[in-house]
């Protein structure tokens, strides 16, 4: 027979890691009057280059290089297995700024008790947009970056700051991934333990992992606490713990930076790290598991239910979303990313593209939090910025200026372009695209054409006489065999005009 962990009476304890550095918005922008200032380089205008260099390599000094060492030598002296989620932006500023702390997490990686789990390439909030597209396409490159540099394929997922509801399991589950993780807040369990196995309402494969905060934030916050009661905490007491929590599973998931970063070397947290896996294994009812280890293992015991309107996430004592879009600040910026994406999708440059996803990590809107209380406190520990008033400007008018740029490209309209269908499209450029893309029936954009819509379109909510007149005049001409092609010349001439 078989105990609560899956193997007779061992109980699983599952440690992963969350390793994610942010690119930071420049916090000068609006007050050295850089808007409309006509930089090429638009990362560099918008992000702080020389922030993110500094911080970097900060921590990888007192935290990457050291801890991953300690995890090397965990790894070959006991049966001790670890979990990483690496976000994208984190590899990036590896390339960019130490590719020595990539080679070693490489290294952790060939090692087959390491497992690296799945979450979006930018670190982002997409999985709460209404359209999935986007979120599937950054899980889509996060894959091939895990493939790519780790020799890695997550099956595995770990979603921005835990963000879990129905909808996000089973957006996971059609993706083909076996477990998510999420927290084990107390108002999803209503009484029933975090250390089991459940299962997503409405999903048939899909396991869901959900984090012991408790035991995480006794390493993560209160470890070098003085006025803790159970401070010093040593590998030891922590050990008992584990070995007196009971279920079939105690998921601690953390900042990697909880090790050396945010407690300091010289408050232990170092030997504490190398002693707990002896602690641990001296007690013969627990072992170390990875993730997708603990799901195969060990059978779920219930369901959980989170609808979309409550939405959870690890974040600070609500666990929900407040702590991204809990204020109308957040919102404003959280709204107008979203609404920018139509538009960067449709001018067809990669690097516009690109600039607009990395306004999609969440950090942006993390440093913007209000609330203040223990909670504030944490959000302003990591923000760059002087109070979260100046966050929001900055990002506010970067994201003007970036509006501003994205117009003068792909000439915006007032007013969408709206085909059968529901289609709709905002700019000249996006309208041939669709046009020249076959994604409409010839038969419609003649009709179009025959009543002068985009004439009217490119007058009305363009404001661009000229393009209309020229579009007028080809209608004259309705009877020519060569009609669409002439007028895909026209609109390509328009909408190309600033590139």
């Amino acid at each position: 027979m078989f105990g609560e962990g899956g193997k007779e009476n061992v109980k699983y304890i599952c440690l992963a890691f969350e390793v994610h550095q942010p690119y930071r918005l420049r916090s000068d922008f609006f007050w050295k009057k850089r808007m409309f200032s006509g930089d090429t380089n638009l990362f560099e205008k918008y992000f702080f280059c020389e922030k993110d260099r500094e911080i970097f390599e900060k921590v990888a000094r007192k935290c990457y290089y050291p801890t991953n060492n300690i995890i090397l030598e965990l790894l070959d002296d006991f049966d001790f297995k670890v979990a990483y989620s690496i976000s994208g932006i984190f590899v990036e500023q590896c390339l960019r700024f130490d590719e020595g702390v990539l080679d070693s997490f490489k290294e952790l990686a060939r090692r087959d008790d390491v497992e690296i789990l799945e979450q979006t390439y930018f670190h982002s909030l997409v999985s709460l947009y209404e359209d999935p597209a986007e979120f599937k396409e950054q899980v889509r490159m996060h894959k091939e970056l895990m493939r790519e540099v780790f020799g890695r394929e997550p099956k595995f997922f770990e979603n921005t700051e835990f963000l879990y509801n129905n909808r996000i399991a089973r957006l996971v589950e059609t993706l083909g991934y076996d477990g998510i993780f999420t927290e084990g807040a107390f108002k999803i369990l209503q009484g029933r333990s975090p250390n089991y196995i459940y299962k997503p309402v409405n999903c048939k494969n899909l396991k869901v992992l959900l984090r012991n905060y408790q035991l995480t934030d006794d390493i993560g916050f209160r470890f070098s606490l003085k006025s803790w009661s159970e401070y010093p905490l040593t590998a030891e007491k922590y050990a008992v713990w584990l070995d007196a929590t009971p279920g079939q599973c105690v998921n601690i998931f953390m900042d990697y930076e909880t090790f050396g970063e945010h407690h300091w070397e010289d408050t232990g947290i170092f030997e504490f790290l190398r002693e707990l896996p002896e602690e641990v294994l001296k007690r013969e009812s627990m072992a170390f598991a990875t993730p997708s280890e603990v799901i195969r293992e060990c059978e779920a015991i219930g369901y959980v239910d989170v609808r979309d309107l409550e939405t959870i996430s690890w974040a600070d004592v609500e666990k929900d979303t407040s702590c991204f879009i809990g204020n109308t600040m957040q919102w404003a910026c959280y709204e107008y990313v979203k609404w920018l994406e139509p538009l960067v999708k449709e001018a067809d440059d990669g690097e516009l593209l690109r600039i607009w996803r990395y306004f999609g990590i969440s950090d942006h809107l993390y440093y913007m939090f209000t609330a203040g209380g223990s909670s504030g406190e944490v959000h302003s520990y990591f923000s760059h910025f002087d109070n979260p008033y100046d966050a929001f400007v900055a990002f506010f008018s970067i994201l003007h200026d970036f509006d501003a740029c994205l117009r003068r490209k792909i000439r915006t309209a007032d007013r969408p372009f709206i085909f059968p269908g529901g289609e709709k499209i905002w700019s000249l450029k996006g309208l041939y695209k669709v046009l020249k893309g076959n994604r409409v029936p010839e038969k419609f954009i003649r009709e179009h054409f025959e009543r002068g819509d985009f004439e009217r379109w490119a007058k009305d909510c363009i404001h661009d006489d000229e393009l209309a007149a020229r579009l007028a005049k080809l209608r004259a001409a309705a009877q020519d065999e060569e009609l669409l092609e002439r007028l895909y010349e026209i609109l390509s001439k328009a909408a190309h005009a600033n590139d």
